[in-house]
């Protein structure tokens, strides 16, 4: 059976009981669809079904300023992707108005946007920026010269790459690639920036649903025409709505975050026997995965086994040891840079199996690691979700629940601080503007981490919950969890507004929670 993940949007209906029905009912998983996904499409497949959809939804998202994506570094990678894709449209399809408008304001917005500094940290930036950037130039200055309507574009200096990436990574990707031996899990999944190597690598093997990397993009390189099979298949089932998601399917990943949270806010879920029984089977000896295709994962491994031990399926912690560093837990061995949320993650799923062998010591350094990264004003940063609302709701509640020593309870005060002070006069809670996903994490973190009798809190929550019943939809907002792409995994977001929506009155100073029943 082939898993695609649905890009569907949030919406106002629905309860905690669809979210746990839906789980089983559509387990490949609902994502938000990718700008740099589809686009990559645009170019690498017009030969797939829903290619004139894909293109005109590409138009339909530029934004004012010529850009796409998110706000700031976060446009760079998608509106790359989407001025290439409209190059190859241009060059392939021959002129037409639309696409060389939109991408001659794409080129104009990625002039000074190249120009900003190093983007944010996402997954493979360093590796799709200078594939997209020389696919660019190629248009440009190709033998054929550049697109008609754009050849203003012509002779101008090459697109610069932006401070801090380095070129040789990508040159060492493709090198690797080149000599047939396997490539690693996590660069399958952008297997598309090594241009035709790509092509039916013999170093890449497709997971059994057909997908390599568990995207869109990456399979569409690796099989390079319709050719009947696995990959096609799975291919026309994530492409059927038009545009696409970063990662498909997300099956554990979904399951066990919506799960770990309405468990921990106290939601009495009763998740389907085969759902339950799949997320305990999804945890082998090294961990893990997100989704097959993928390298299994320290914060998939964690809040898998968090949500079945508060479920009382508990597997052990044994798979967490092979990404203990001695200072902190890896999100995968070999990774650049490091993820408190993970670590956080890692606290929770160690915190609910305390006597198990090392626990103690592991939690202890976990502890201190996290408490070193607070940022001076209290809150907490993450490479895997743009916001620190974010961030600081998980650190919090691990923090709080885990680790109540005298550091620990006086970080999590000042991360409490941080969020009572940075509430919106609306009552929202968000990076850039309030949005229903950061007011829940900021109303959860409150209410579970906050001191009992702080007379702060309580008048918080209030128009916390009372802004979120008005935002309660999510349509419109922004995608703000980090993949090649922004994106926004439905599911798990309308899980952290449900379970906010549901908790009215439930703070740590000892007022009873609203209940969300499952029947």
């Amino acid at each position: 059976m082939t898993l695609t993940a649905r890009p569907v949007p949030a919406t106002r209906s629905g309860t905690a009981h669809d979210l746990i029905t839906g789980l089983d009912g559509e387990p490949e998983g609902q994502t938000s669809p990718s700008v740099y996904e589809t686009g990559r499409l645009v170019a690498l497949a017009p030969w797939l079904d829903g290619h004139d959809r894909r293109v005109a939804w590409l138009l339909d998202r530029q934004r004012p300023d010529g850009g796409w994506g998110g706000a700031g570094g976060y446009a760079l990678v998608p509106t790359l992707s989407a001025v290439e894709a409209l190059l190859t449209v241009l060059h392939r399809d021959g002129p037409a108005a639309a696409p060389a408008a939109a991408a001659h304001r794409g080129l104009t917005y990625l002039t000074g946007a190249l120009r900003a500094g190093a983007p944010p940290d996402l997954p493979a930036t360093d590796l799709i920026v200078p594939a997209l950037l020389t696919a660019v130039d190629r248009h440009l200055d190709g033998l054929a010269g550049p697109p008609p309507g754009l050849a203003e574009w012509a002779g101008r200096p090459r697109l610069p790459l932006p401070a801090g990436l380095d070129p040789a990574r990508l040159t060492r990707v493709r090198g690797l690639l080149a000599t047939g031996r396997p490539v690693p899990e996590k660069l399958a999944h952008a297997l598309e920036v090594a241009g035709e190597l790509a092509y039916r690598a013999p170093g890449v093997r497709p997971s059994a649903s057909g997908a390599v990397g568990a995207s869109p993009a990456a399979t569409a390189a690796w099989l390079g025409g319709p050719e009947p099979g696995p990959a096609l298949d799975y291919l026309n089932a994530v492409a059927r709505p038009g545009p696409v998601p970063c990662a498909s399917p997300i099956t554990v990943f979904e399951r066990a975050w919506v799960l770990g949270i309405l468990v921990r806010a106290g939601v009495p879920v009763g998740a389907p026997e085969p759902v339950l029984t799949e997320l305990r089977a999804a945890v082998g000896p090294s961990g893990a995965a997100t989704a097959p295709g993928l390298p299994a994962d320290a914060d998939t491994t964690a809040v898998t086994l968090y949500a079945l031990a508060r479920l009382g399926r508990a597997p052990g912690v044994a798979p967490l040891a092979g990404f203990d560093t001695g200072a902190h837990f890896c999100t995968w061995p070999g990774e650049d840079g490091a993820s408190l949320t993970t670590n956080a993650h890692v606290l929770d799923a160690l915190g609910e199996q305390p006597s198990a062998p090392g626990v103690t010591g592991a939690r202890r350094r976990i502890t201190e690691w996290l408490l070193d990264r607070q940022e001076p004003d209290g809150r907490w940063e993450d490479r895997w979700h743009a916001s620190p609302y974010y961030a600081t709701y998980a650190v919090l509640l691990a923090l709080a629940d885990h680790a109540p020593d005298g550091a620990a309870r006086a970080a999590v005060e000042r991360g409490v601080a941080w969020l009572l002070g940075t509430q919106r006069p609306d009552g929202s809670w968000g990076r850039w503007d309030g949005t229903a996903e950061e007011t829940a994490y900021a109303v959860l973190a409150l209410a579970d981490a906050g001191r009992p009798g702080d007379p702060r809190i309580t008048p918080a929550l209030a128009r916390g919950r009372r802004r979120l019943s008005e935002l309660d939809g999510c349509d419109g907002e922004p995608a703000l969890w980090h993949d090649k792409d922004l994106y926004r995994p439905t599911r798990i977001v309308r899980a952290a507004v449900l379970a906010a929506s549901g908790r009215a009155g439930a703070t740590r100073t000892g007022a009873a929670p609203t209940m969300i029943r499952i029947a």
